[in-house]
């Protein structure tokens, strides 16, 4: 088995011609300026984004809650006045999921004894 595992040029590189054709249809073309009215122009990029609630922090509270069936912190956003949960992290799928696969963690777990032995 060789050691020599150089990367050589196999012959020359054949020169590309490079051909220009004029293409009537190209020349015929509509014109691309639009009236002011229909152009699109790119948003305005000064007006940093937001991703907290704007309008509504006045009318949420936020709370951290334990759910024991999912083993997990539930960070809810409440609106105060109907007592409703607005957003939630994790959502209720993923909750639904991880007491799923906690209950069946929970059923695989050897059943331990109870020591009985005070001497200790």
């Amino acid at each position: 088995m060789s050691t020599d595992f150089s990367i050589r040029p196999v012959g020359i590189p054949a020169p590309v011609q490079i051909v220009t054709t004029s293409n009537s249809a190209a020349n015929d073309a509509v014109q691309t300026d639009l009236p002011v009215g229909q152009t699109v122009a790119a948003s305005d990029t000064s007006a940093p984004a937001r991703n907290d609630l704007q309008n509504n922090n006045d009318n949420v509270s936020r709370q951290v809650v334990f759910n024991q069936a999912a083993a997990s912190f539930v960070f809810q956003v409440v609106n105060e006045k109907t007592d409703r949960v607005v957003d939630q992290f994790p959502d209720e799928a993923m909750l639904r999921r991880r007491a799923y696969f906690h209950a069946l963690d929970l059923k695989s777990e050897p059943s331990r004894p109870l020591n009985t032995d005070l001497s200790a």
